[in-house]
């Protein structure tokens, strides 16, 4: 291995990635008086979370009649019963004073007549419980997420946290199995970074890009999770894997549910609203899941559109330019550069398109990363925190509502820094480092800097995506799965033969693409061996083959660990069935209609 030198940092905490957690614990952190550096690879306003655009859901009650019992019950119900309760009841009941917050940090939303935050309808919210349609999504016109993300920076640096910027994590250090700093590359510069710190939280986003159409950033490569199946611990319900139902046909991007909350909606072939026959209550603002679905039986059964009949329609030409202007005017601005589409004439074509990911590192309410040991499956690790879509709470269980990913960003980000102010004091003397804390990272860099296999980086990540695609999509089957299963381990065994062509350190791209692949390719086989070991459908993860849920086998947490060979373990973790407090009664299952 090449001589490589560390630059040491030493910080009470650390936090890798600066998406809405990663800025959002930052930024409590700071005012908590705790000394903290923000590691991220992109510039902090170019994170996944500016592309945010519907809003973030809390039950103001500005638009009518509110409470966040009813916000519980809808995303217990859209979490198709796999999501935690006591943690729902932390992120619904907190969801009010947590939105107030940004807007009183200086987020600045779209407003009501008389000054209040102004709140949109979203897929799957309603009120007395399944009864009403609620408005409870607060928005910033349609660019939400890119508010949100420069007003937690500025509070940020207003708060004094620091930030190395165009740094790759490579890997944690772990010692006994207690996380103890993180080793990183300055991009610029190509110097090694050795961060040592009390507390690692992880905030690095979803791993989208394991797909070939998605709407998630280049950068969304789930560099936190595949640091953690590295480190020994597991992935939780990788299996469950939102697509959008308002995908850019042909371009993958974000057309947002917003744009159905306004009063938009789809159309097949025959100019049919057929929403209205697979959801008659909700119709185009039933979940994400039932969406996505009834447009693939649509196309299915010969009824999309095109010359091809392989999409689907959504129409927001009837909204007039007025409302189009005030309330999505970067909807308007997206179909127009990536559609050729002017809404105010004519249908934005629109196809389901991976979106997020429910599954990630498994953690309590609190941010605390925790894995099953022995028999305890709320085993705590030592050092190591998780927020955002990198992290599985689990609140969003089998799917998510939109809205509620902006929350769970700022809901637990906050709450990490909370608690991690309460169980590190600013200043805490640290144990030395291990004399070989991060060779792991180092070999691991080495190896791949210095490989010069027959397979070029961009052709394995592309057969990774076209498995995906194809065989862990919207409706699956055990063949689809198991086919997935074999064509993906070939796939991860040729990792072994990546060719990287850039042996440098500065602005190695290449290098850092391949780290990337390493990253993604893990969390790929996790969702597919998850997929095929699920014997049931629950949320977005629909099996042909076994139609039905089965909360009497299935109701339970899929937990996965993938070695450096793509070798698998699964195992589980129940489900929280009960609420954290009295001030709501849990949600039995029942059956899921809309």
């Amino acid at each position: 291995m090449a001589a490589y030198n560390f630059i040491d940092h030493t910080y009470d905490v650390i936090v890798v990635g600066a998406g809405g957690a990663g800025l959002r614990a930052t930024l409590g952190l700071a005012e908590a008086g705790l000394s903290t550096a923000c590691i991220t690879k992109v510039f902090p306003t170019r994170s996944h979370t500016v592309a945010a655009q519907g809003g973030i859901s809390a039950a103001l009650g500005n638009m009518g009649e509110d409470d966040w019992r009813y916000h519980f019950y809808d995303t217990i119900k859209g979490a198709d019963w796999l999501g935690d309760q006591d943690a729902i009841e932390f992120l619904c009941k907190e969801a009010p004073a947590a939105v107030i917050e940004l807007e009183h940090y200086g987020v600045p939303f779209s407003r009501t007549p008389d000054g209040r935050i102004y709140q949109r309808p979203f897929g799957g919210m309603t009120t007395q419980y399944g009864k009403g349609v609620a408005q409870r999504t607060c928005a910033a016109a349609d660019r939400t997420g890119h508010a949100m993300l420069h007003t937690l920076y500025q509070q940020s640096l207003k708060n004094e946290a620091e930030f190395f910027i165009e740094y790759f994590a490579i890997d944690l250090i772990m010692e006994g199995g207690e996380c103890r700093g993180v080793v990183a590359l300055n991009l610029a510069e190509g110097t090694l970074h050795r961060f040592r710190a009390h507390l690692v939280i992880l905030a690095t986003g979803g791993y989208g890009r394991a797909y070939f159409s998605c709407t998630s950033a280049h950068t969304c490569t789930g560099d936190g999770g595949g640091m953690a199946l590295r480190a020994g611990l597991p992935l939780q319900d990788m299996e469950f894997v939102q697509f959008h139902p308002t995908g850019i046909y042909g371009a993958g991007c974000l057309i947002t549910e917003g744009s159905r909350g306004e009063g938009g909606y789809l159309s097949n072939s025959r100019g049919e609203r057929f929403m209205e026959r697979y959801a008659p209550n909700a119709k185009d603002l039933a979940s994400r899941d039932v969406v996505s679905r009834s447009m693939t039986i649509e196309i299915r059964e010969g009824r999309g559109v095109g010359k091809d009949a392989d999409h689907i329609h959504l129409h927001l030409e009837h909204l007039g330019p007025d409302v189009i202007k005030q309330r999505l005017p970067g909807i308007a601005e997206t179909a127009r550069v990536f559609a050729g589409v002017d809404v105010n004439k004519a249908p934005i074509p629109v196809l389901p398109t991976v979106h997020y990911n429910m599954g990630g590192i498994p953690c309590n309410y609190h941010g605390e990363v925790v894995t099953l040991k022995g028999s305890d499956p709320e085993s705590v690790v030592p050092g190591l925190m998780a927020v955002g879509e990198a992290a599985c709470v689990s609140v969003h269980g089998a799917n998510r509502l939109g809205s509620n990913s902006l929350l769970d960003l700022v809901v637990f980000g906050r709450e990490a820094a909370r608690h991690a102010s309460t169980t590190v004091r600013p200043g805490q003397p640290h144990k030395p480092l291990p004399k070989d804390a991060g060779d792991l990272a180092l070999s691991r860099l080495d190896r791949v800097r210095h490989a010069d296999g027959e397979r070029s980086t961009a052709q394995i990540r592309l057969e990774m995506q076209k498995i995906m695609q194809s065989d862990a999509a919207v409706f699956r089957t055990g063949e689809s799965l198991r086919q997935g299963c074999e064509k993906l381990q070939r796939t991860v065994d040729s990792f072994a033969d990546v060719r990287t062509s850039d042996r440098g350190l500065i602005w190695n791209t290449d290098l850092v693409e391949t780290l990337e692949l390493d990253n993604l390719l893990g969390q790929a086989v996790a969702t597919v061996r998850s997929a095929e070991n699920r014997k049931e459908s629950r949320g977005a993860h629909a099996r042909e083959d076994f139609q039905d849920r089965d909360d009497a086998a299935w109701m339970k947490h899929s937990l996965c660990w993938v070695d450096e060979k793509g070798q698998v373990r699964i195992d589980y973790r129940p489900v929280h069935q009960g609420t954290l407090t009295a001030d709501v009664e849990a949600i039995p299952p029942k059956a899921r209609t809309y």
